[in-house]
């Protein structure tokens, strides 16, 4: 089993990261965590073959996580898929879905699905908006999501808040555990996805010392774990590897260093500064 960082960045452009997308390829399976940015090419990168890929688990919608979902819907078929692309993810994932399909490409899809028969029309998707508990379980792996804290305190409208679910996850197969934080605080959901995890990908957007004005004071207290939360986190939970992704855009590797050390202060297992397309044996 291997976990694949296919992009370690965030919303904003960044020629080194693409946006925050997770691979884990368990035997001839890949299960994908989000589809944000260029994660099509990333998964021909690392040498997925696209009709391979089944299912998707989508953490939130934010566009740096859900951005390329239709490119990754269209393409799987392109190259092959027969069968049903399912994609699970929080309250209004079938909504969005079905925007896509029906409103914002349904014109592509039918000259596609008209014009190159030879693609054998166009295959079903099955999208499942799904609660915190289990998800998935196909005897050989098994998925559960925990509800996450990302944005929770920043004072939207109560109206909003219902429709705003995030989410992480946890994969177990073959005795190992891989956590995938998603985007999210300390919280409770996430110390109940990271207890005693082989792996755990945790977003980890700032140094201590980038905490510099009140914009990322907000982000550091209810948007996003810094470097000052997770080595915590992971040392609460009792984990063996510490992944560090979702990686604010920067200009040298000055900051990536200053994280790296003072995460190691609270964690003393194996910490791994995720770069795009960096695999990790679980």
């Amino acid at each position: 089993m291997k976990v694949v960082l296919l992009g370690t960045g965030g919303p904003r452009p960044d020629p080194r990261r693409n946006a925050s997308t997770t691979l884990i390829r368990c035997g001839e399976e890949n299960i994908l965590f989000d589809a944000g940015r260029g994660v099509v090419v990333q998964l021909v990168k690392a040498g997925v073959p696209l009709t391979a890929l089944n299912p998707v688990f989508i953490t939130h919608h934010h566009f740096d996580h859900i951005g390329d979902l239709y490119d990754l819907m269209l393409a799987t078929w392109l190259a092959g898929r027969k069968g049903p692309l399912k994609i699970y993810g929080p309250s209004e994932t079938t909504r969005i879905v079905n925007a896509l399909i029906t409103q914002v490409y349904d014109k592509d899809i039918y000259w596609r699905d008209k014009g190159e028969p030879t693609l054998g029309g166009w295959p079903p998707l099955e999208v499942q908006d799904i609660l915190p508990g289990p998800v998935v379980d196909t005897g050989r792996w098994r998925v559960r999501a925990e509800l996450v804290n990302h944005g929770d305190g920043l004072g939207m409208p109560a109206s909003f808040m219902p429709r705003w679910t995030c989410l992480g996850y946890r994969f177990e197969a073959e005795g190992k555990t891989v956590a995938i934080s998603g985007d999210t605080i300390p919280c409770a959901g996430l110390d109940r996805l990271a207890e005693g995890a082989d792996v755990l990908v945790q977003c980890c957007y700032l140094a201590s010392e980038e905490i510099n004005n009140e914009h990322f004071r907000r982000l550091a207290q209810h948007t996003m774990a810094c470097a000052a939360d997770v080595g915590r986190i992971a040392t609460r939970a009792g984990v063996k590897t510490l992944v560090l992704t979702h990686h604010k855009t920067r200009t040298d590797q000055s900051m990536l260093d200053r994280i790296a050390e003072e995460v190691s202060r609270d964690f003393s297992g194996r910490l791994i500064m995720g770069e795009d397309l960096t695999e990790i044996d679980v």
